[in-house]
């Protein structure tokens, strides 16, 4: 079972993004594989506290787990982004920034955003994007699949995101000898200790580009588009974002793309509201449905369901359909439809109407008598909450 992200990185619920940020590089700097050489242990615990920091250092990635937990990441449901086992390539790539020129082992992590593999920079990350979906009660309730076009940066379709000409147009860089580091040894507090940093000649590449990609410009990208297909879970609401990993812009030089950052819109439903995970609906019914009782059928999110007003139903009535309300994301609870009766009161009547009530008027059947157990309004109001 995965630990508490707040307790890998050692900080509280309510810690601010800048003792987060403090928190993780410190959890990095101990247990750092160049400082824990061949320590498995070591490892696995630098890759738990970058996972844990992915999500926390992310504001609505933390606003999800805050809410859901590990499960609002889980495969398959939408939550996105997360493959919830971060390679070394992702961690240099995503947080170099964490530890910045003073720390010695700031230069292993890129510094600028780039993704590293062997010791090499690979470009620039590209940057998040946002889109909007609106769903109606239907596909929030059931889950859905959607299928956009995505206006964006793409990866070249000349150079393949090299930036270059062709082949021939990237040498092996000089100054670093194709590794993309330079390599010294500096004395510290701790004694003797080797640091690498970016070679300042191809910017950690590892090689240069001597003729530039004339479609891109050297970028190794150009503005295009792409079809993306979102799983959305069911139970979705209003406001809740999702983060689809590498989905976003594609970075410069062959550099990691960004996300795509999916914003939730509810259609308006004519007849329904949402209460959280209770459907609402307000049914309508005559004086003599009331008095006589009758059977109707009331809208729900998935059809119509037909339901029994019995004789003598009083207005403010609330009738419940178990389990015919939404469902929560990645669980099994649900919540259900509330049908609040309204006995209709004519605004016009005609003159042999009139005749007609005066008479019921008279009869003592037509005289309010409530029930000693007839529950007040806000009875009902703390029941359909409870």
């Amino acid at each position: 079972m995965k630990r508490d992200y707040y307790e890998i990185l050692g900080v509280s619920k309510s810690a601010s993004a800048d003792e987060i940020k403090k928190a993780y590089r410190k959890v990095a700097m101990q247990f750092h594989p160049d400082r824990n050489p061949g320590d498995k242990s070591a490892e696995d615990k630098f890759k738990e506290a970058a996972e844990a920091y992915e999500i926390l250092g992310d504001q609505d990635k933390r606003s999800q787990y805050d809410r859901f937990g590990h499960q609002a990441f889980a495969p398959g449901r939408g939550g996105g982004g997360h493959s919830g086992g971060m390679n070394m390539d992702d961690i240099f790539s995503q947080f170099g920034d964490i530890f910045g020129a003073e720390s010695p082992f700031g230069s292993f992590f890129g510094g600028d955003g780039r993704s590293r593999s062997g010791g090499k920079i690979r470009g620039v990350r590209g940057s998040n994007l946002r889109v909007k979906i609106k769903l109606n009660y239907e596909e929030i309730a059931k889950g859905s699949s959607k299928t956009i076009k995505v206006k964006k940066y793409v990866i070249c379709t000349t150079c393949g995101g090299n930036g270059a000409k062709d082949n021939k147009s990237m040498q092996t860089c000089n100054t670093c000898g194709g590794s993309g580091q330079v390599r010294r040894v500096q004395n510290t507090f701790l004694g003797q200790m080797q640091t690498v940093t970016t070679c300042p000649n191809c910017n950690g590449e590892g090689s240069t580009v001597t003729h530039k990609c004339t479609t891109c410009k050297g970028e190794g990208r150009q503005y295009g588009e792409e079809t993306v297909t979102i799983d959305i879970p069911a139970g979705v609401q209003e406001g809740m974002q999702l983060s689809i990993g590498g989905k976003g812009n594609a970075g410069e030089r062959g550099g990691a793309a960004g996300d795509l950052i999916v914003l939730i819109e509810e259609e308006t439903h004519p007849q329904l509201h949402r209460d959280g995970l209770n459907v609402a609906f307000d049914l309508y019914i005559s004086i003599p449905d009331a008095v006589f009782g009758t059977n109707v059928e009331v809208p729900t999110i998935d059809g119509r369901a037909k339901i029994k007003i019995p004789p003598g139903t009083q207005s403010g009535k609330i009738f419940r359909l178990k389990g015919k309300g939404f469902p929560t994301v990645n669980s099994y609870e649900k919540g259900d439809q509330l049908i609040q009766v309204n006995v209709w009161t004519p605004q016009h009547t005609t003159a042999e109407e009139k005749q007609m009530l005066d008479k019921m008027q008279q009869s003592q059947n037509f005289a309010p008598k409530p029930e000693k157990n007839e529950k007040s309004f806000f009875d009902k109001v703390r029941e359909m909450f409870s």
